[in-house]
Formats: C-alpha cells, structure tokens, sequence
C-alpha cells in the first residue's frame, strides 16, 4: 500500500541523461510504501507569457505537480545556469499565484554536470526560483560532478559517497511529505525504510542551507 508518490522530474532532454540516470538510482533508493512517477512532456510546454491562457499540455503540467506528495529535480548546468526547459515548467506551474501547484510542495533538488562542480549554480538558483514561487525546498542537496565517469555501467553510482548522499537526500523528502506519508508514518504501517544516513563526505557531494 502506497504512503506517499514523489514525482521525478529531470531537467534534461538529453537521451542518455545523466540526471535521468541519477533520478532512476534514486527511485531505486527510496523506501518501500513510497511511491514515484516520472513528469514528462517538457519539451512540448509552448513559451511562457504572462497572463496567456494554458493550452493542454500546461494544464497537465500543473495537475501532475499538484497530484504529488513531494517532487525531486535532478537538473544540469548550461552556461552557469538552469536549462531553459525546466525553468519554462517552474513558470508555467507558478501560476495562478499563489494557490499554484508549488504551493507548499516539498521540494528537493539534485544535480550533475560534467563539470567538477555538478550544477551547484544551477541547483541554487532553481531552489531559489521554486521558493519564491512557494515551494517548501529542502536544504538537503547532492552534486555530481563529472557525471561522464560518475556511474558504473549498472547504473549505480561510482562514488559510495555520493551514493550516501543520494539515499540521504531521498530521506530527507520523504521526512518532508505531508502525513501520513512521512517516513515515519510507513514504519509505523509496517512499510521498511531505508536508514537514514549521514550527509556525503566526497568533496562532489554537498549540503548546504537554502538562500
């Protein structure tokens, strides 16, 4: 029995993606009763104007985010900043303000470049973005850096540490879901979780309070 649903969303069109790899180890990492489904259908969201009406593809952009329980973005890092896909979706979703589908939603945000810093400019300026539109962004983040060698050809990643730090992150967002679906909410069904863990100790793994 489901406790909660945490939506994956990567910030990456890419076929091959390496946010999409790092989400898919997340899903693997998160604790039995908690659910996911993956957003789709970035690519098709028109422009965003203020004030336009919403076509389809909005609209079940803004049901989709709303409909979860928690949401969890893994996105890269172009030119020093956020794909302008993903913050095409953040727009479109913070409207009607300030009853929009971020509103209150737990949010936590990962990231992974292929530079040494694993998107830590994007990531921090996409927490920044959901916070004003209302979204509650978790402190808790992880980058992987130099994502081209990050993962193991199974899938899982390379570094332990950033592994721990996946699994933390994932804990931290399912602490944060609206009961029932808490974390502790599963054990106490009887749904086993992952143990929580300590942050990452890799210099590729950071955590660090939301501006």
């Amino acid at each position: 029995m489901l406790r909660g649903e945490i939506l994956l969303v990567s910030g990456s069109l890419r076929r091959g993606s390496y946010n999409t790899a790092l989400l898919r180890e997340a899903a693997n990492a998160m604790p039995s009763g908690v659910g996911h489904a993956w957003l789709d259908g970035i690519a098709d969201l028109p422009h965003y104007r203020e004030g336009a009406p919403a076509p389809a593809a909005v609209e079940r952009l803004r049901r989709t985010i709303a409909a979860a329980d928690g949401v969890l973005i893994a996105t890269p890092e172009y030119n020093g900043s956020i794909p302008g896909g993903l913050k095409n979706a953040v727009d479109w979703a913070s409207r009607p303000f300030p009853d929009n589908a971020w509103h209150d939603k737990p949010v936590a945000v990962i990231g992974a470049s292929t530079g040494i810093f694993g998107a830590v400019w994007a990531q921090a300026q996409l927490r920044k973005s959901l916070g004003i539109a209302g979204a509650r962004v978790l402190d808790a983040e992880l980058a992987v850096g130099s994502a081209q060698g990050a993962f193991l050809p199974s899938g899982a990643l390379r570094d332990p540490g950033l592994a721990t730090g996946l699994r933390s992150v994932v804990g931290a967002l399912v602490d944060a879901l609206a009961p029932p679906f808490s974390r502790d909410s599963a054990l106490r069904h009887g749904c086993p979780a992952t143990p929580k863990t300590g942050p990452p100790t890799t210099a590729q793994a950071v955590r660090h309070a939301t501006k």
